[in-house]
């Protein structure tokens, strides 16, 4: 196989799935939403860079162990997460209820949304899930062909997420900028969603 169709058949589906990680409906995505929302997009948009924070581990996690250990172990991961969200619903909530037009330039700092998304990716199952049942062996399979090709399945799958949740974050700060009328309505929509999938988290949780 020569090279460059090599790393083709190994890139396009990496950056196929990181564009779908990143925009279907998740905690991350909805995380990144109801922030931009409160406190625009250059606030937000570090925490775009949380799964490259919490995947190394999470890695390393599914390839060595995950294998191995019982499903109880995800459905707790699982609603540990939503109970995770549920909190940041409470607080999208609370900013809704209280909200001032001035909110806008006295959001929470860029550090600390970050470490709130670092913990949003830890306690979601769908990296766990993403890596063991596709990237980890999509890089493995990449890797034994030639290195070459499991580190282009990485980087396929991590810019494409990562310039995905970035566009989700602008076109979210442009709706926000249409009036704080709107914006307030956004971030009800926000933690209403929150909620739900936090409660979504926690039943399947308990039933599958």
């Amino acid at each position: 196989m020569k090279d460059g169709l090599g790393f083709l058949v190994y890139l396009v589906p990496a950056i196929t799935f990181g564009f779908a990680a990143a925009i279907q409906p998740g905690p991350l995505s909805l995380y990144l939403i109801s922030q931009t929302l409160r406190n625009g997009w250059k606030r937000t948009m570090p925490a775009i860079l949380s799964p490259l924070i919490t995947d190394g581990p999470i890695a390393v996690v599914c390839l060595l162990v995950l294998s191995s250990l019982p499903h109880a172990f995800l459905r707790y991961l699982q609603m540990a997460g939503g109970l995770f969200i549920l909190y940041l619903a409470l607080n999208a909530f609370l900013a809704w209820k209280n909200f001032r037009e001035q909110q806008v330039t006295t959001g929470v700092s860029p550090v600390k949304t970050l470490l709130n998304a670092v913990i949003v990716n830890f306690l979601n199952p769908g990296p766990y899930l993403g890596w063991s049942l596709v990237i980890g062996p999509l890089f493995l399979k990449g890797w034994k062909a030639h290195p070459g090709y499991g580190f282009a399945a990485l980087a396929g799958f991590y810019v494409a997420m990562l310039l995905t949740n970035a566009a989700i974050i602008l076109l979210f700060h442009l709706a926000r900028e249409r009036g704080p009328r709107l914006q307030r309505m956004l971030i009800g929509i926000s933690a209403l969603f929150l909620a739900v999938f936090g409660g979504f988290q926690i039943v399947t949780g308990f039933i599958l």
